[in-house]
């Protein structure tokens, strides 16, 4: 096969469809949503239809719904924004260990802000527990943020028990969702968050578009001044083709979830059990079944450093991760599998697959003839422990 792309945590392609629904904001119907005139009038309509169909993806109003940049800023507005506007009641704030790095870089800069930050562990699945949650909360805590589904090892945590726990203290519950949109069912009402965020690149919208979901009462100290823009909380001229495209995937995104999650499923346990079986001395990291997330198989071999396989496999086509992909670039091994309690060098060993609603059987299949012959060829060079030769041939 010519290439496969196994890197959808990281991003996706864009839809044709949501391609087709941004070009007219691009050439047509380029106004400021903010101007008087027919151009802005319908810049705004269109705005206020794609926060409607965004709120109606997680079952909200759509007024509570902020359009942002991104993930990451997002994210940055609701814990920065939710620290600095409730430290009057406190400065203590609990997340996890294996939360996204736009998540735990913010928590860092508020540590350096003088606010206390407590990092609850997981356990060998990334679980966090409801127990080590409930001991975490103090008399100064204002706000508690845990990741809803891990980017690396695809653990869906119990988002609904832990934002109980945080509610029956008065206490603010983010949720970062950004992989979980689409890929299983969110419903802001029954999980009872206060804060949730999305990115649109992450379900074959475009890049540059993400949105917070901020429950209506919860104050916000803005990153960002100027002129007003969403509820004051995010002054820019707005993204209109952007929004559009958010708003058309993530409309498509939630009608056809059920058939792309069970394609995604049987495509991903395929993926898991001939891999496990086929090279030896290999393991998965994460959870097994429901608890993980449709998309999701993050591997571990022995004896394997993961920036030569990734290279190795794409030379063979095949796109792939050996970590989240903010920090392929470092020789730090991943916060998350450090988590769970693996050594450096099983850390260094790992490769996630992420799969989207355009991989086929066929990619992983072709997958599954790759990665033997890859990983024997590695460990005859490897360093970590003797060469393991075995028979491909099978395959």
């Amino acid at each position: 096969m010519d290439r496969v792309y196994f890197d959808n945590s990281a991003t996706t392609r864009l839809d044709d469809r949501v391609l087709e629904a941004m070009r007219p904001y691009f050439l047509d119907k380029y106004g400021n949503a903010s101007s008087l005139h027919s151009f802005g009038h319908d810049a705004y309509d269109a705005m206020e239809v794609a926060r409607s169909q965004v709120a109606a993806a997680i079952n909200v109003p759509p007024k509570d719904i902020i359009f942002t940049s991104g993930g990451t800023e997002s994210d940055n507005l609701a814990l920065q924004g939710a620290a600095f506007a409730n430290a009057s009641r406190g400065k203590h704030i609990i997340t996890t260990s294996i939360e996204h790095h736009a998540v735990l870089h913010t928590c860092q800069f508020l540590e350096n802000q003088g606010f206390k930050v407590t990092y609850l562990p997981v356990d060998s699945e990334g679980f966090v527990s409801d127990e080590d949650l409930k001991e975490a909360i103090t008399p100064e805590t204002t706000l508690v943020s845990v990741i809803m589904a891990n980017n690396e090892i695809g653990t869906i945590q119990r988002i609904k028990d832990l934002a109980e726990i945080a509610n029956d203290s008065n206490i603010l519950f983010m949720t970062d969702a950004v992989q979980a949109i689409t890929k299983m069912p969110v419903d802001v009402e029954k999980l009872n968050v206060d804060m949730l965020t999305m990115s649109a690149h992450k379900f074959h919208g475009p890049k540059g578009i993400g949105a917070l979901y901020l429950r209506r009462g919860v104050k916000l100290r803005p990153l960002m001044y100027g002129g007003g823009h969403e509820r004051g909380l995010r002054s820019s001229t707005e993204n209109i083709p952007g929004m559009v495209g958010m708003g058309k995937a993530i409309e498509l995104g939630i009608a056809e979830m059920d058939d792309n999650v069970d394609q995604m499923r049987r495509i991903r346990d395929h993926l898991i059990d001939l891999t496990l079986s086929k090279v030896p001395r290999s393991y998965i990291n994460g959870p097994k079944g429901e608890e993980r997330l449709c998309n999701n198989a993050n591997f571990r071999f022995d004896y394997i450093e993961g920036e030569g396989m990734v290279l190795l496999l794409d030379l063979k086509g095949i796109a792939a991760s050996t970590g989240s992909a903010c920090s392929t670039k470092s020789l730090e091994p991943s916060h998350v599998l450090r988590s769970l309690g693996l050594r450096h060098e099983q850390c260094h060993g790992s490769l996630r697959l992420s799969l989207s609603r355009y991989n086929t059987m066929e990619e992983a299949n072709y997958f599954i003839e790759t990665i033997p012959q890859v990983i024997e060829r590695l460990r005859m060079m490897s360093p970590l422990g003797e060469g393991v030769s075995y028979d491909v041939s099978a395959v």
